[in-house]
């Protein structure tokens, strides 16, 4: 049997374009949304949802392409842009009643917060950030043999075809080796849901694929166009990660402040996976986030 989100409610609800996304919801009171990573569902977020939902409405919903939602064919270059996947999110929340709320985001799902928080300044009311940097920074600070580290982003940037073969030949191989590599606490991740992320990602290789592939293509001119025209986040921002700058050659919070002028962040000694790692400090982040 799948895990789930104890005393939560696991439905499905309209995205974009007419896709629909199954998520996670329980508790109540003001809303926040919280977006998965990869290679994960919504179930990264089980113990995190649940210290936030005593006072807090929380969803947590599968990405489009990923886990139980809809895995649309990238007809488009924009069908996983993430001005797309934002709009997903927007009208998941409208239809939950939701026309504010606060959006956190871990990896590919803190990739469409930021540009949610771009595009839809109005409805973003907060902006939680767990280990990334906007994409078109994320190209700009990988080169060298430091690249090595992001080298799945290198090659589901290729044309279609390839990577997809090589991905589906070894799908567990390949994803497993990021759930082992990024763990600082392999124990935090038990069998049943790493087991359950396999399987999910294993169903969704075409489409995994087709979002990163967005990011090296249309997610770059779509940031590239908000930094040429001195766009700005415009709700508080606070912004998690490990040390990646150092271990790349950067500043991060540099990268980030540039973004964010309310900014809050804060370097963890958690791994990758630090929402199923460090959920206590990952909670009490976004309950100070939502404070300001």
């Amino acid at each position: 049997m799948t895990p789930t989100i104890p005393g939560f409610d696991h439905i499905r609800l309209p995205g974009a374009d007419g896709v629909r996304l199954a998520a996670a919801v329980g508790g109540s009171g003001s809303p926040v949304v919280l977006l998965h990573g990869f290679p994960q569902t919504h179930l990264m977020w089980r113990h995190v949802a649940e210290r936030l939902s005593d006072e807090h409405t929380v969803i947590c919903p599968d990405l489009r392409g990923y886990g139980a939602s809809d895995k649309p064919a990238a007809t488009a270059p924009d069908v996983y842009a993430k001005r797309t996947m934002a709009a997903d999110i927007v009208t998941l929340a409208r239809a939950l009643g939701h026309e504010r709320f606060a959006l956190v985001g871990h990896d590919r799902g803190a990739l469409v917060a930021f540009r949610a928080g771009l595009d839809h300044p109005e409805t973003i009311t907060h902006l939680g950030i767990l280990d990334i940097v906007p994409t078109l920074d994320m190209w700009n600070v990988l080169h060298g043999v430091s690249a090595a580290v992001g080298y799945h982003l290198f090659l589901m940037a290729q044309p279609p075809g390839l990577p997809e073969e090589m991905i589906g030949n070894s799908a567990d191989a390949f994803f497993g080796s990021f759930l082992d590599a990024w763990a600082d606490d392999p124990a935090a991740m038990p069998q049943d849901v790493r087991t359950a992320y396999l399987r999910a990602c294993a169903g969704a290789v075409t489409s995994i694929v087709a979002d990163y592939r967005a990011s090296a293509g249309v997610d770059v001119t779509h940031d590239q166009a908000d930094l040429d025209a001195g766009s700005q986040l415009a709700m508080p921002v606070t912004v998690v990660q490990q040390d990646w700058g150092a271990r790349l050659g950067y500043d991060a919070a540099a990268v980030w402040a540039a973004w964010a002028p309310d900014l809050d962040h804060r370097p963890t000694g958690a791994g990758h996976f630090m929402a199923e790692e460090a959920p206590d400090e990952i909670a009490a982040a976004i309950q100070d986030l939502l404070a300001r």
